[in-house]
């Protein structure tokens, strides 16, 4: 598997964040259907219009294992981009996860499945299969531009999307935020003393 995906996995999203001043997260209504779910891998992007799925299949005959799908589904939260048995072939085929912009249906069944879909919720009405939507092209995706390759990592907080052109630099940043994190933790936590002056220390700043 990629090296900085590798990385990225074990970073959490808020000090993903944080190195990149909260500029490329995804909406906060994009969550995981477990909490425990957590992705990390590069994206395959893909664009369809409201209610039309088969650009979705086609992606995920085309996708790398270990690939995200990235779908911009514009926000539509009455049709599904997909239900279990559709989830259910990405994972076999390997695809390391979902994140849409839009709704699953099935949610049971996917959850059953054990793989990690990123969404706005559920719903019930399938889509249609007309054929229109495109495939590993730039898109934005819940108020955020994903490009091909990028990386996405997604946990309980939310998603984050890394791009290309700057995750050597992101990923030094966010091991040294994580890192300062852990110390000031296991610093303060149960320790009155350097709670009350950690606090004064921000207030007087």
């Amino acid at each position: 598997m990629d090296q900085y995906v590798i990385k990225f996995r074990n970073i959490p999203t808020t000090c993903i964040s944080d190195a990149m001043d909260g500029l490329n997260n995804l909406h906060p209504t994009i969550k995981p259907l477990k909490e425990e779910y957590k992705l990390a891998g590069r994206a395959f992007t893909v664009k369809i219009p409201v209610g039309d799925n088969l650009a979705v299949l086609k992606a995920i005959r085309e996708a790398k294992p270990g690939d995200i799908l990235v779908i911009d589904a514009k926000g539509d939260q009455y049709r599904a981009i997909a239900g279990d048995f559709v989830i259910g072939m990405a994972q076999t085929l390997g695809i390391g996860g979902f994140v849409v912009d839009g709704v699953i249906r099935d949610i049971v069944g996917i959850k059953q499945l054990n793989f990690p879909v990123f969404c706005k919720g559920t719903t019930i009405a399938a889509s249609g299969k007309a054929g229109v939507g495109e495939i590993n092209i730039p898109i934005s995706c819940a108020g955020t531009n994903v490009h091909p390759g990028d990386i996405i990592v997604g946990d309980a907080d939310g998603v984050v999307v890394i791009p290309q052109s700057i995750e050597q630099e992101v990923l030094a940043n966010s091991l040294e935020k994580s890192t300062k994190d852990q110390l000031r933790e296991e610093h303060i936590s149960g320790n009155r003393e350097a709670i009350i002056n950690h606090l004064d220390e921000l207030l007087t700043k």
